[in-house]
């Protein structure tokens, strides 16, 4: 205690200013309205106590009525105490006089105090009781946590309910916004009171102070509600645990706009579903873990999957109701989900009913091992095998620890060993758990992954991140026999049908994807790779021979590309596609090419990805060779050694000057689609010495087009070209030579065949014309900004108002192309 600074109302008049500058941080701890106005009261009179005491409460009677007289001829408290007393002759009067000229004061409420020191245990905690009230508010906040053992001990032992009552009401108001090491000694003192006093005393005690502070306006004030909510949960009647201390949480978590106390409300409604027994709860629950899973804040989310999620299925494991409803019912969400987002899934749902269902399988494998045939034998004597680390995958949360729900590692490992051979040599019969999960599980997931969309590249991430740890947890011969063998039956992939050209409608969902990144890389030996491999290849095979759409397999390869460990192993898949005999194969490898550059670091690029490209380049079907130029775009667009992007640069244009193709209407399309699409992030030098020049070329060639439909395709990909790169620094040189040139050319056919394109690019050529004239002095010597709309029509900045009526232009073409 020797660190704790009080402060005199006695003080002399200069140190008087520091203690008004210092009342801020003193607080009423009865009411905030009485805090506000000793704080306020307390710079104009430093006289006055900051702290309002409670006029229900007065000191003593005994020691208000000493009196400095009394004091002085009051004889020893204390039993055989003796004095010696002068040999003297001096009357009581004058002795008493005399005295008077002692330095003592027993007349104020301190002085009573002072002068009667108590003499047992239960005269202590009246003492501080009384005194206590006074003390706290002349303590500097900094310091005020040193209290709480004083306050904590009164409070235990004082025989009186009221004073007991003003002193917890002091340590839930003991700072005014705690912080987090302050609200944890605070949390400590609770927890310490309640094993000491027991439950009947916290539910009186200890919860109102909490009840009253539960809408407080500061949110660490019911920031520290939230957690003691959870602290004293093991000590509370548990009748109360599951009525009010629930009711107080789920008020809470439905009312407070601070994501800080949500997350807290979280954490103490799992530590409460570790304590409730009353099986009526189980539904108010579930409705709960649903708001929870659903709350906009990230930190609130994540709490729930660690503490809140874990702690209920525990419970529901208990009550048998995994497998028969928290599973089952979040699956049934997923599907309704699917039956009512026809136009338009709700992505935030679907990601929270799948998390939860991915939060959920360690709770699911303890389940099945808790209730095998084998549960009995499973005994900690004798050779026990150690777990691999890597045998199940890292979790989140202690909570989700399997060998934490089983009880042990070693029991754990004891009962892995008879899950491993019964799968292997007994089978499932009788196996209720892990039939619902083979039989009812597993078909119900595989049918919703194929009605996934597999253009969203989220949906399969979800997906696969789901079976790759379900797989994982329930181990390499589970995978093997059970979830492999559905898979395989679903997508029938024969070597009958593989070179057939008939459709295989389900190749085309997100199974495959599915499949492929979430069950076929869950383990990582020689013979799971060749399998990935040969069932990539295979489907590429198919997909191509019956002409069927590539979204699956460019979704597995988006997926699996963004590990690089895989980046090899695709590059394999697609040799195998340009050395196919079908020019089919061999053009759908040079599209998926695309895909893969990205991500690829640039040694593959150029050992591996562009000798592809060029072998594809130089194929015998143009298709093939058109196939390659998207994938030659991308590659000018993210590497940077010049030697490699000369040899691109040289294979375009190859492209564009071969004679051979200048009457190849599709390439000209994909040439033009592909420097749109590439332009604005390739190389400057790049842009200005080829793509401008170039489209240009083909502006003017296109003039002369004598087929229309030819003609007006050709104009609305270069007009999209040429929207795309509107807001590419351009020079003046260029923009003199090849931008304004090339698109009065394209205003020419669109003159002729759409004029609604032809008003816009009549102000684009208006605004850059108007730009070479005037030589803007905003823009640096010799550069031009080809950012060509009005600035009446927009009030963004220049290089954003491209991409908005780009869209405009692209809905259109978009339109006329179809009309």
């Amino acid at each position: 205690m020797a660190e704790v600074l009080f402060e005199s109302h006695d003080v002399p008049a200069r140190l008087k200013s520091q203690t008004s500058e210092e009342s801020d941080h003193y607080i009423d701890l009865r009411t905030d309205s009485k805090c506000e106005k000793a704080e306020e009261n307390q710079a104009v009179e430093q006289a006055e106590p900051d702290f309002q005491l409670s006029h229900d409460i007065p000191p003593s009677p005994d020691l208000s009525k000493m009196s400095k007289k009394t004091l002085l001829c009051t004889p020893p408290i204390k039993d055989g105490v003796q004095f010696d007393q002068p040999n003297r002759k001096l009357s009581p009067a004058f002795h008493q006089a005399l005295l008077s000229f002692c330095r003592m004061s027993a007349d104020s409420r301190l002085g009573s105090e002072v002068s009667r020191i108590a003499d047992s245990e239960n005269g202590v905690m009246l003492m501080l009781g009384r005194c206590l009230p006074h003390i706290v508010p002349n303590v500097l906040l900094a310091k005020r946590e040193e209290l709480i053992p004083l306050i904590l001990c009164t409070a235990c032992l004082h025989p009186e309910p009221k004073e007991r009552d003003q002193l917890l009401h002091i340590l839930f108001n003991l700072i005014k916004r705690p912080d987090d090491e302050q609200r944890q000694m605070i949390l400590t003192g609770c927890v310490a009171f309640a094993r000491h006093v027991g439950p009947t005393r916290v539910e009186a005690e200890l919860l109102p102070q909490c009840w009253e502070q539960i809408n407080h306006k500061y949110p660490e004030r019911r920031l520290l509600v939230a957690e003691s909510c959870g602290d004293l949960a093991p000590y509370l009647p548990k009748e109360i645990r599951s009525s009010l201390v629930l009711s107080m949480l789920q008020q809470m978590l439905l009312e407070d706009k601070a994501d800080m106390v949500r997350e807290a409300v979280i954490k103490s409604l799992g530590i409460i579903m570790g304590y409730i027994d009353d099986p009526d709860k189980y539904q108010q629950g579930f409705e709960l873990l649903l708001t929870a899973l659903g709350d906009p804040s990230e930190r609130v989310v994540s709490a729930t999957h660690q503490v809140f999620l874990p702690a209920y299925a525990a419970w529901t494991m208990e009550l048998g109701n995994l497998q028969s409803h928290l599973i089952p019912t979040l699956l049934g969400k997923i599907e309704k989900l699917l039956r009512e987002g026809e136009h338009g899934l709700d992505e935030h749902k679907l990601h929270m009913y799948l998390s939860a269902l991915q939060s959920l399988i360690p709770s699911l494998f303890a389940t099945v091992l808790q209730n095998a045939p084998f549960t009995s034998k499973a005994k900690l004597q004798g050779e026990i095998l150690q777990i691999e680390v890597t045998r199940f995958p890292r979790p989140i949360s202690p909570l989700q620890d399997v060998a934490t729900i089983i009880g042990s590692r070693e029991q754990l490992a004891a009962l892995l060993q008879l899950y491993d051979y019964q799968l292997e040599h007994e089978g499932t019969t009788g196996w209720e758990s892990l039939l619902w999960v083979v039989n009812q599980l597993l078909p119900q997931l595989i049918e919703i992954v194929g009605r996934i969309n597999v253009a969203s590249a989220a949906y399969v991430h979800e997906f696969s991140r789901y079976f790759w740890r379900l797989c994982r947890t329930f181990g390499k011969i589970f995978t093997n026999t059970k979830v492999k063998p559905q898979f395989q039956e679903i997508l029938r992939l024969s070597e009958e049908n593989i070179d057939s050209a008939a459709g295989n409608g389900v190749l085309t969902k997100t199974t495959v994807p599915i499949y492929a990144t979430g069950v076929l890389t869950c383990y990582n030996q020689e013979e799971d790779r060749k399998l990935l491999v040969g069932f990539l290849e295979d489907v590429m095979t198919m997909l191509s021979l019956s002409h069927a759409p590539l979204d699956s397999l460019k979704a597995a390869f988006v997926e699996l590309g963004t590990n690089p460990a895989y980046h090899e192993l695709l590059l394999t898949v697609l040799w195998y596609g340009v050395v196919h005999t079908s020019a089919l194969v061999r053009c759908t490898a040079a599209r998926m090419f695309e895909l893969l550059v990205k991500g690829v670091n640039e040694t593959l690029v150029a050992q591996r990805v562009v000798p592809a490209l060029i072998t594809l380049s130089s194929d015998p079907e143009i298709s093939v060779r058109i196939a390659t130029i998207p994938a030659f775009g991308t590659i000018m667009e993210t590497v940077t050694q010049r030697e490699l992007l000369e040899r691109v640069k040289m294979q375009l244009a190859s492209f564009l000057e071969d004679p051979q193709y200048q009457d190849q209407h599709s390439l000209q399309i994909e040439i033009i689609r592909t420097f749109g699409r590439v332009g604005p992030n390739a190389e400057p030098r790049f842009r200005d010495e080829f793509v401008l020049p170039h489209l240009h070329k083909l502006a003017l060639v296109n003039n002369q087009q004598s087929v229309d439909s030819k003609r007006l395709d050709i104009a609305t990909y270069l007009f999209e070209a040429y929207s795309a790169l509107s807001c590419c620094f351009i020079s003046e040189e260029l923009m003199v030579n090849h931008f304004l040139p090339g698109l009065r050319c394209l205003r020419v056919d669109m003159e002729q065949l759409s004029p609604e394109h032809e008003v816009i690019l009549s102000s684009m050529i208006k605004e850059c014309e108007q730009k070479v004239e005037n030589k803007s002095v905003q823009e640096p010597q010799g550069m031009l900004s080809a950012c060509l709309f009005p600035a009446n029509l927009f009030s963004m900045p220049s290089c954003a108002r491209a991409p908005t009526w780009n869209v405009w232009s692209l809905s259109k073409s978009g339109a006329e192309k179809k009309g």
